[in-house]
């Protein structure tokens, strides 16, 4: 704090000064900083004072970030950052957060979630701003009770029940000792995770892949659901053998 006041007091001096006593002035004190800074230690130790008044400083003027000598200009700029937020921070220390609701409509939200475990956030939400209550959904989804068994059977549980009606299909690529392509076939049960069908073609098209489909899944042997991607070779002609089968 002194060293501020110090420097405030000395600028006030200076702006009773003549120009060229200034400028001479001033190249006397920079010939020595330079002598100091030849002498100084790798690394100069600067109080939180010295810090403040030069971040006042450079806020006010700009320009003498390109004056610095004692300190890089990226320093001068991170000290500032950090003072910025130090500031805000200390400014709102005693209002973070939202604020809290009351206890009733908290007991409000959790019994409504554990009597009717099928509802979700926006659902109980809803029915909060129709008895008149204002609260955010998010706040609602903060109080709703959890745990207890999901209101339906989940994913495992249902590929588990249905394996057996599904089947997979993809066209891979392989490549062979002679720098040429084959493409393999696939088609894998999920029932028993098994190979069903397996065959390699050079020139894969349409009407190879609905014959093999065919032979895949001979007579009634068919599954409910076929599994595949977007791959082009899968034209219309396999597209109307997979629905007749």
């Amino acid at each position: 704090m002194l060293a501020i006041l110090h420097s405030l007091g000395m600028f006030i001096v200076d702006l009773f000064k003549s120009r060229c006593r200034l400028e001479v002035e001033n190249l006397f004190l920079r010939h020595q900083l330079n002598i100091a800074l030849r002498c100084a230690p790798p690394r100069v130790r600067l109080r939180g004072s010295d810090r403040a008044l030069l971040v006042w400083m450079t806020r006010l003027w700009p320009s003498l970030l390109g004056a610095a000598q004692v300190v890089q200009p990226e320093t001068i700029l991170r000290w500032h950052r950090a003072g910025f937020k130090a500031f805000f921070r200390w400014k709102s220390r005693k209002r973070a957060g939202r604020p809290k609701i009351d206890r009733g409509l908290r007991d409000l939200i959790r019994r409504m979630s554990k009597e009717n475990p099928v509802w979700g956030a926006s659902r109980i939400h809803g029915e909060l701003l129709m008895l008149g209550f204002e609260v955010a959904q998010s706040t609602v989804s903060t109080y709703m009770m959890r745990g207890g068994a999901p209101p339906s059977q989940s994913w495992k549980t249902f590929l588990r029940n249905h394996a057996q009606a599904i089947a997979a299909i993809d066209l891979c690529v392989v490549p062979t000792l002679t720098f040429d392509r084959l493409f393999a076939f696939l088609v894998l049960g999920h029932g028993r995770r098994q190979l069903v069908w397996f065959e390699v073609t050079r020139h894969p098209t349409a009407e190879w892949l609905a014959r093999q489909i065919t032979e895949a899944f001979p007579w009634t042997s068919a599954p409910a659901y076929l599994v595949r991607d977007n791959d082009g070779a899968y034209g219309h002609v396999f597209t109307r053998r997979v629905r007749a089968i």
